[in-house]
């Protein structure tokens, strides 16, 4: 149930329930960054809890470190201070040195739930899984089936053959 208060210090927090059922009590500060629901808040239509139905109660538990973390740079990163916004480059690297299946997780409830931060920060981790690989390694690390047969694997390489020098 989302908890309205009327008292101006008092911070508004919303429940949000995970594919697994976890119920997890976020402040509005974090919720607001989730641009799907956002729109619910803002308009009152979050009046219970809110189900997040293709995000895991494991991966909501990280969106929603990803988020204080990012508001809590933001508040004390007021001046641009160099040294926080290092301190945050520092802290994205770490948070995102994952197994694979965790960043393709995250990257899936960042897109779900419409937060950019973290939809760049996992499609660069991608990236760098990427970086340097085979098509061969590339469609494992993706586990993607290759259904071209040699023939025409061949003539799609002579046809683009400058992506794959």
């Amino acid at each position: 149930m989302a908890t309205r208060t009327t008292k101006a210090c008092e911070k508004q927090t919303f429940m949000l329930k995970s594919s697994d059922g976890e119920l997890f009590e976020v402040e509005e500060a974090v919720v607001i960054q989730f641009q799907t629901i956002k729109r619910k808040i803002q308009d009152d239509c979050a009046k219970n809890e809110i189900a997040l139905d293709n995000v895991t109660s494991n991966i909501l538990s990280k969106v929603i470190k990803y988020c204080k973390k990012h508001i809590e740079f933001t508040l004390n990163d007021t001046i641009k201070n160099e040294t926080l916004t290092k301190d945050l480059k520092s802290w994205d690297e770490d948070f995102i040195n994952v197994d694979r299946m965790i960043v393709f997780e995250l990257l899936q409830a960042a897109s779900y739930l419409n937060i950019n931060g973290l939809i760049d920060l996992c499609c660069q981790a991608v990236a760098e899984m990427m970086k340097g690989k085979s098509p061969d390694e590339m469609r494992m690390i993706l586990n993607i089936k290759n259904d071209y047969t040699p023939e025409e694997e061949e003539e799609v390489r002579k046809e683009i053959s400058w992506a794959f020098k």
